[in-house]
């Protein structure tokens, strides 16, 4: 398996960010950590392993990025304010200096759509990307999250909090809004376990398929049983098996 590790600076997020790719073509998918969690990760827990067969054989190419988390959903610190503006800043390192590096190393254009993956926040952050800019991100999947930002921010509202939930976009959108169009054309996948610690995340997981099938669009919600807990297991069971699905 090819992989490659890069480190650079991001005048979005004056900060230095790193990423590791694994895969040498196939379908670029960006692929965001658990809570707080950094680009290792995934390779760590054996998600990048589960992945293999569909990396080594050209199906899909893996750009595994760091997060913020701490600094903006998951800040214990900063005002509800401060944390919404860092985590629109991450949205927009992603969109503005992510996404051109993504298609520069694997070689390909913004016809083709990038992938987006995520579990728990990560999930999150995957489906936002979809929600949020359906132009450029046609395909995700998103085990076990929470998408609404009252969660994370309690009372607290403004228009980064609404830009960044997905939940709440899809609650408010209309069926002649023009990105239902470009959904219906993704390829959506949703999971959620009913097992330990899955509570919340099944209840929005829930909300998700209504708001989706009240709008028409066609997506894959699954819900696995009640000896799949929100922890590493279930997901490294869920992954191969929806790849194979995304990617067929």
């Amino acid at each position: 398996m090819k992989v490659e590790y890069y480190r650079e600076y991001s005048n979005t997020l004056k900060r230095f960010m790193e990423i590791k790719v694994f895969g040498h073509s196939g379908k670029p998918c960006i692929a965001f950590p658990t809570e707080c969690g950094r680009f290792y990760d995934y390779e760590n827990r054996g998600i990048i392993e589960s992945m293999k067969w569909y990396i080594e054989n050209g199906k899909i190419q893996v750009f595994c990025v760091d997060s913020k988390d701490d600094m903006s959903w998951l800040s214990k610190d900063l005002l509800a304010i401060d944390r919404m503006k860092n985590q629109e800043a991450y949205f927009n390192y992603i969109l503005d200096e992510v996404v051109p590096f993504v298609y520069e190393v694997n070689g390909s254009d913004s016809s083709n759509g990038i992938m987006t993956f995520g579990i728990a926040l990560g999930a999150m952050h995957a489906l936002n990307f979809v929600i949020r800019r359906p132009d450029v991100f046609n395909s995700v999947l998103a085990l076990s999250g929470i998408y609404h930002s009252g969660f994370y921010i309690k009372d607290y509202a403004d228009e980064l909090s609404f830009l960044n939930s997905p939940l709440d976009s899809l609650t408010k959108m209309k069926h002649n809004h023009p990105y239902v169009a470009l959904y219906k054309k993704a390829r959506i996948f949703i999971c959620v376990g009913q097992g330990f610690y899955e509570d919340e995340c099944l209840k929005d997981t829930k909300e998700l398929d209504f708001q989706f099938k009240r709008l028409g669009i066609p997506v894959f919600v699954d819900y696995w049983g009640y000896d799949k807990p929100h922890d590493w297991p279930s997901w490294l069971e869920q992954v191969p098996y929806f790849l194979y699905k995304i990617l067929d």
